[in-house]
């Protein structure tokens, strides 16, 4: 069968690679073909489009690369048109996907969209042109199900692919690995600002000023693959901080704590059993547009799936020097510590087992077959 996946940000990549070798598992001699990153492009198939050239976060900043956005749809149209796909995969990125949908759907193309965009946290009127324009939709998080069945639309739970992507991880050595980046012995505290050079300038300079009020642990900050440390240098100065390149998932193994931008990021975080303050700062006007139409009571994933705060937030105005060292210091307390510990326990359990990538994979095909 031929397959044509569309995914965006590291995120996406991950996801898309799993499902990819979950595809080739099932169907040996598929040819796919996809836009996403350097996982994807490991696995096999053909990169269209890296993630990196649409990598755009905000309100703001999408308005202002919105020509940029659509020479991207109108490639995208025509690549897939020269393919001709037996089934169009969509992977979360829903700004870009959605107008793919549509049009897609129109041309008579089988539309799957494996990750679901968030309507249920705003504008909830887009599920009905998710149900126009998309075939099937497998959905990751527990409470989307109910969600999507107040619209009379039946979606697929699949579980949380998260739970595949850390489980196949490599084990690492601690003290290898502490030795390979010069990381000392002392209790490591993570910083994962984000992948996006907007998101990374607004929370990292908050999250450096902790440093020297916190001299027995050693701060690390989690490099993302599509930044340089350049980038990175610069906004570190003469701080004592490590970094660490594209091991995200190597690094929370062995920390103690962490500071992390809002996003998949606190899922993740949550599953390596690390206790953690979610950090979120937007542009004013990203952030003046997200609050009106925003609906949720929070921000981060672990307090949405489990409906109650078990990890602190700190959002825009209340992400300042003062309230995230009060926030660190409460979670780097023992009794404070093992709450966030059985939460995280239940947590996983909502979250179904491993497999989410090779049940998706598996009703693909039967889909196609169907077809």
């Amino acid at each position: 069968m031929k397959y044509y996946i569309i995914a965006g940000e590291a995120s996406g990549d991950l996801h898309g690679s799993n499902l990819m070798k979950a595809l080739y598992q099932e169907d040996p001699h598929a040819d796919i073909r996809f836009w996403g990153g350097d996982l994807m492009q490991k696995v096999g198939g053909f990169l269209v489009s890296h993630y990196k050239e649409r990598a755009f976060m905000g309100f703001l900043e999408v308005l202002k690369n919105l020509n940029k956005l659509l020479v991207f749809i109108g490639f995208c149209k025509k690549d897939i048109a020269q393919f001709k796909p037996d089934v169009i995969i969509f992977i979360d990125n829903s700004g870009f996907n959605l107008r793919i949908a549509k049009w897609a759907k129109k041309q008579g193309y089988l539309t799957n969209y494996y990750i679901s965009p968030q309507v249920w946290a705003s504008r909830a009127t887009r599920v009905k042109k998710i149900k126009r324009d998309v075939d099937q939709l497998f959905v990751i998080l527990p409470f989307e199900k109910e969600f999507y069945k107040k619209f009379d639309y039946d979606v697929t739970f699949v579980g949380h692919p998260l739970i595949d992507a850390i489980a196949n991880s490599v084990p690492i050595d601690e003290s290898d690995f502490r030795k390979e980046h010069n990381l000392g012995n002392k209790p490591i505290i993570a910083l994962l600002p984000g992948s996006r050079k907007q998101e990374i300038t607004k929370k990292l300079s908050v999250m450096l000023s902790l440093v020297n009020d916190f001299k027995d642990y050693t701060f690390v900050i989690a490099g993302a693959p599509s930044q340089d440390f350049s980038f990175y240098k610069n906004r570190i100065g003469d701080l004592n901080v490590s970094f660490v390149d594209n091991k995200t998932y190597e690094l929370l193994s062995v920390s103690y704590a962490a500071l992390v931008a809002s996003g998949t990021a606190t899922l993740e975080t949550a599953l390596f059993k690390v206790p953690q303050v979610v950090c979120y700062k937007g542009s004013f006007i990203s952030y003046q547009i997200a609050k009106r139409i925003i609906t949720l009571k929070f921000i981060s994933l672990v307090n949405l799936i489990m409906n109650k705060e078990v990890v602190r937030e700190l959002i825009q105005n209340d992400l300042t020097t003062q309230k995230l060292k009060i926030a660190l210091q409460e979670i780097l307390d023992e009794k404070f510590r093992e709450k966030i510990f059985l939460n995280y326990f239940d947590l996983e359990k909502k979250l179904g087992g491993k497999g989410a990538s090779l049940t998706t994979a598996k009703s693909i095909l039967s889909n196609l077959k169907k077809s």
